[in-house]
C-alpha cells in the first residue's frame, strides 16, 4: 500500500518559506591533519532548505534518514576542513529536496586547545567554539561557505580606570607628594577599574582558493581585548594576568575595531566581497546588562574605511 504524500499537498496559505529543516542534529566529526593526530569534534548540525508556496511540507520528518545518511556518507571519509564538510552537506541536500531552490548547513563544535600559562608554564586546556556553515542554490554555482570562532577573554573598563586615576593622583597631592614621584607611581601601577569577561566572535566567508586558519581567528580575537583568560592559574600568572588586562583597558567597541582592523592585516589575499562578522559581547561586573557592539561588512568595505 503507497502512502499518501501529504507534503506535497497544496497548503491553505500560499507564502515561501525561508528555512524549513532540522536542528540539534549531533554527531562525531573527525578533522584530519597531515602529521598530526585527527582532531575529534562532538558538532551540532542545523540543516534547512526552502519552501515553495504550493508545498505544504519539505518532508523533513520522513526524509530524516536522508538528511542522516548524507551526514554520514560526509564524514566517513577524512575532513580537512570543516566549512568544506558543510559545502558538501548543502550540496547533496539540495539535491536530495528537488522543490527547494536554496539549501542551508550551520555547524557548531567546542574545540580544545592546549596552552602554556604566561609565567609558570603550566599546561592547561581551553575550550573555545568553532562555527562552520555553508549556502548553496541552484542559480549560482558556487557555494558560499563561511568559518568562524568565538573566544572567551577579559576586558577592563578605561571610563573608571581614569577617574580612579585622577582620584589616587589627588590623594597623592595632599599627602605632599611631589608631582615627579606621582607621575612616577601612576606609570608604574595601573589604576583599578571594574572588568568584564569578553566574548570575542568573527566569522569569514570562504572561497575554494583560500584559506582561513581557525588559530589565527583565535590569536585575532584574543589580542583585541584587555588579556587573555586561562583555566588553571598560580598566583604569579594571576598577578601577570591582572596588570596586562588593567594596562591595556578596552571599551567593547575597541575591541570590534580592532578584530577589523587584524582581519585586514592578515586576511589580504581574501577577495573584496568576502563577508566578515565581528562581535564583542561583554559581561558586565557591575551592572545587570552586558554591552555589545557588532560590524557586519565586506572585506572591501572595511580596507576601504581603514585606508582612510
Amino acid at each position: 500500500m503507497r502512502l499518501p504524500d501529504i507534503q506535497a499537498n497544496r497548503p491553505e496559505v500560499l507564502i515561501n518559506l525561508t528555512r524549513v529543516g532540522v536542528t540539534g542534529v549531533k554527531k562525531l566529526v573527525e578533522v584530519a591533519r597531515k602529521g598530526e593526530r585527527p582532531i575529534i569534534l562532538i558538532s551540532t548540525f542545523d540543516i534547512f532548505v526552502d519552501l515553495p508556496p504550493d508545498r505544504k511540507g519539505a518532508n523533513l520528518s520522513r526524509n530524516f534518514e536522508a538528511i542522516d545518511e548524507v551526514l554520514e556518507e560526509a564524514i566517513s571519509s577524512p575532513v580537512y576542513d570543516i566549512e568544506e564538510l558543510c559545502g558538501v552537506i548543502a550540496q547533496n541536500i539540495l539535491n536530495r529536496h528537488e522543490y527547494a531552490s536554496r539549501a542551508e548547513i550551520k555547524m557548531k563544535s567546542e574545540y580544545i586547545i592546549k596552552r602554556k600559562t604566561p609565567t609558570t608554564n603550566v599546561g592547561c586546556q581551553e575550550v573555545v567554539d568553532i562555527f562552520a556553515g555553508a549556502i548553496t542554490t541552484r542559480s549560482d554555482s558556487e557555494t558560499r561557505k563561511t568559518v568562524g570562532v568565538e573566544v572567551v577573554g577579559m576586558t577592563t573598563c578605561p571610563c573608571v580606570q581614569e577617574i580612579m586615576r585622577e582620584k589616587a593622583q589627588d590623594e597623592m597631592k595632599k599627602l605632599d607628594i611631589s608631582p615627579e614621584k606621582i607621575k612616577s607611581f601612576l606609570g608604574k601601577v595601573p589604576m583599578a577599574t571594574h572588568n568584564q569577561r569578553g566574548r570575542g566572535f568573527i566569522s569569514v566567508e570562504v572561497y575554494d582558493s583560500y584559506e582561513v586558519r581557525l588559530e589565527r581567528l583565535m590569536d585575532i580575537i584574543e589580542s583585541s581585548m584587555s588579556s587573555q583568560i586561562y583555566e588553571l592559574l598560580k598566583r604569579s600568572d594571576e598577578t601577570f594576568i591582572v596588570e596586562t588586562a588593567h594596562r591595556n583597558p578596552r571599551f567593547v567597541e575597541d575591541c570590534v575595531r580592532i578584530m577589523a582592523q587584524k582581519v585586514v592585516k592578515e586576511f589580504k589575499d581574501l577577495p573584496d566581497d568576502s563577508l566578515v562578522t565581528i562581535r564583542q559581547t561583554n559581561e558586565e561586573s557591575i551592572h545587570q546588562h552586558n554591552a555589545f557592539a557588532e560590524r557586519i561588512a565586506t572585506l572591501g568595505e572595511l580596507r576601504s574605511e581603514l585606508s582612510v
